[in-house]
């Protein structure tokens, strides 16, 4: 059972408040050096071409980008076996907000899985996303990106930049990196009860894809 908070003043509340506040913009501004020193990593020239599946047809990863220069990929985990995405890639999809403030900054954001277009519409259609949603089926995507390994699915994020034609790798990210794009956790992180997981085997044991939660 979850240990409510203690009943205090609202003296002893603002206190406590000034005091927490402290931390909270020390956090802020560290996330604000992991950015700025993020945007400074290296980048990689992609020199393999590769062919997706899309709601047009075939395209090229420079077709991805829809003109804009730069272009995030959420590798989301399809399993060609599969007959439905995964759950967790699921949540962070149902967090993702309207693609024209992305848009705006000259940012493209697709959704990439390895199964077959075949499967992947008729889930997005069921779950009622529009992002672009893009199968890697013919092509080593998935590999060399690492979020395919040994015929098994992770998931994962990564950013692409392009200069005229050109593209390049900049950053990926794995696992718990894709914490901060699930708002749900944000939100629930300001309230006293949090994430409600710490009583369960593994945090998540409670998700679901959004059309199979109890009222």
């Amino acid at each position: 059972m979850t240990t409510l908070p203690t009943v205090a003043t609202r003296g002893e509340w603002l206190a406590a408040r000034d005091k927490l506040l402290v931390k909270e913009k020390e956090l802020t501004r560290a996330r604000d050096e992991v950015s700025a020193l993020r945007r400074e990593l290296p980048m990689v020239a992609i020199e393999q071409s590769y062919e997706f599946d899309g709601p047009s047809g075939p395209a090229t990863l420079l077709e991805l980008f829809e003109g804009r220069r730069q272009l995030i990929v959420r590798h989301f985990m399809f399993h060609p076996d599969w007959d439905e995405g995964c759950v967790g890639c699921s949540f962070q999809v149902d967090n993702l907000g309207h693609p024209s403030h992305l848009n705006a900054r000259d940012t493209t954001l697709v959704l990439v899985s390895r199964a077959p277009l075949a499967k992947i519409q008729p889930f997005q259609q069921r779950m009622g996303w529009t992002t672009p949603w893009y199968s890697s089926f013919r092509s080593r995507f998935n590999e060399d990106f690492g979020v395919t390994k040994d015929d098994s699915e992770t998931s994962g994020l990564s950013v692409l930049l392009r200069d005229g034609s050109r593209i390049f790798h900049t950053y990926s990210s794995f696992s718990r990196g894709g914490d901060i794009l699930l708002n749900t956790y944000n939100y629930l992180d300001l309230t006293p009860l949090g994430r409600q997981e710490d009583e369960l085997d593994y945090p998540q044991q409670w998700w679901r894809h959004h059309d199979r939660h109890d009222s």
